[in-house]
């Protein structure tokens, strides 16, 4: 009886000839292998920045910024932010003048307008104009036209300057207005505007002095429609 534990096993080597055996490559396919396809029906990965062009929107005046509001919030809800940039109300920092005190406030450049960057396709401009307050895209014959780019780069450079950079102020006079002087040395007297200085926030007011028109420069917060 032979013991299992010695016994020989022949091992089938007819078609060994001596070359080492070559490694499986698990990374190799087979020839019969069939290449690996693309879907081109799949949905495109998020559109370039560049692709976004800039249009102004014509809306309710007195409810920019709560518009502007409300279509962030709807572009968020239907999932389009891919094919949204900045929301903006234009506005600029000025300078007023009241009782004497100067204030700087912010003021809407374009009321009733406010610009969006976007992509422009069925599902943005139907998300556009389905927003309460928002009236059309500007253009011409019924189609939205995007703004040139130095217009773009006009209201992005308001919008960013700050209240210490020394913003202009807001003179409602102008030439030719009939005016009187609240305060200061000719209080009451009345005159014409002859020159506004926005710079130094003077205005020059022709005055009658003794029968005479004498111009006479005051601080512009000095003075009222007559």
């Amino acid at each position: 009886m032979v013991d299992p534990a010695t016994q020989e096993v022949d091992v089938d080597d007819d078609d060994d000839d001596g070359s080492p055996a070559e490694a499986h490559d698990p990374f190799v396919g087979s020839e019969h292998a069939k290449p690996v396809m693309m879907d081109d029906s799949a949905e495109p990965s998020v559109p370039l920045t560049s692709d976004m062009n800039w249009y102004i929107l014509k809306v309710q005046s007195n409810r920019e910024d709560s518009i502007r509001d409300g279509l962030l919030r709807r572009v968020k809800m239907a999932g389009l932010e891919r094919y949204f940039g900045e929301i903006i109300v234009p506005k600029e920092q000025v300078t007023e003048f009241k009782s004497g005190k100067k204030r700087v406030v912010s003021r809407k450049i374009y009321p009733g307008y406010i610009v969006v960057n976007m992509i422009l396709n069925d599902d943005t401009w139907y998300m556009v104009r389905e927003t309460g307050g928002i009236g059309d895209f500007t253009g011409s014959a019924g189609r939205p036209s995007p703004m040139m780019p130095q217009d773009v780069a006009k209201i992005l450079r308001k919008t960013e300057e700050k209240a210490d950079d020394a913003p202009r102020l807001k003179i409602k006079f102008k030439k030719g207005d009939r005016v009187k002087i609240n305060e200061g040395t000719f209080e009451n007297f009345e005159g014409d505007v002859e020159q506004i200085d926005e710079a130094n926030g003077r205005v020059t007011v022709m005055l009658s002095i003794f029968g005479r028109s004498t111009p006479v420069d005051i601080e512009y917060w000095q003075i009222e429609s007559a």
